[in-house]
Order: structure tokens, then sequence, then C-alpha cells
């Protein structure tokens, strides 16, 4: 997404946050968080290809948010609709744009029908 996105805007900074969910909880945790310290004043676009549960989305929206960002604006590929009633309610002033919305997602948090886990697609599956 990063890519098509700098075509877009090329004048762009980017920073990586990478966070890791716990299958059994569905909670996610940070492994990598590479934003920088001060976004004061800032727009911030955050990429997330999948939005499930929005629960990875909204860690890293109030990550963004505690470093000052003025505006956040999400873009995902696919969303469920149960996850962007979830992520509206907590985060109400980040507007979301997403590609496609399915309806449900099943025991795993997966998006139904959905394309599978973004990162098992992109890295494999876990060991």
């Amino acid at each position: 997404m990063v890519q098509s996105i700098q075509e877009i805007v090329p004048m762009t900074e980017v920073a990586h946050v990478g966070l890791r969910r716990d299958d059994a909880t569905l909670r996610s945790d940070v492994y990598l968080n590479r934003l920088p310290h001060d976004l004061s004043g800032r727009r911030v676009i955050v990429c997330d290809p999948m939005l499930a549960t929005g629960g990875s989305l909204g860690q890293v929206c109030e990550l963004v948010r505690a470093r000052g960002a003025a505006e956040i604006i999400a873009l995902c590929i696919v969303a469920s609709e149960p996850g962007l009633a979830a992520f509206g309610g907590d985060h109400p002033r980040v507007r979301v744009y997403c590609a496609a919305v399915d309806a449900e997602l099943n025991d795993a948090g997966y998006i139904v029908p959905g394309l599978g886990d973004a990162g098992d697609r992109l890295f494999g599956p876990p060991d």
C-alpha cells in the first residue's frame, strides 16, 4: 500500500508500526514502532490492509494521536462491518476509506469472506 500511496502523494514520510495478533485473545502487541517522536499538527495516513476487529488499527491510531497528530486518516483494502462499527465507536474523528466491506467476522476474527490473513499472505504463516 505504501508504494501506491507514495506514487499519488510523493512528498511523504513513511514510518512503520508492526503488530502481532494473539489468535486466542484477538489482541495485538506492538513489536516495532518507528513513528517520529513528534507528530504535532501533522496529518497522518495509517495504512492497514485488513480492518477485521479494528483493534490493531485502533492501537496504531492511539500511538499516532499520543505523538500529537492533528488529523488521522485510515486507508484499508478490506474491512468488516463489525470492525468498522467498533473502530468508529472508539475513534469517531478518524476517517476510514476502504475498497471493500464484508459483512462479518468468523470465530478466529478473520473477515468473511475476506482475503485471509494479510501478514500470512505477505510473510507466510507463523511457525
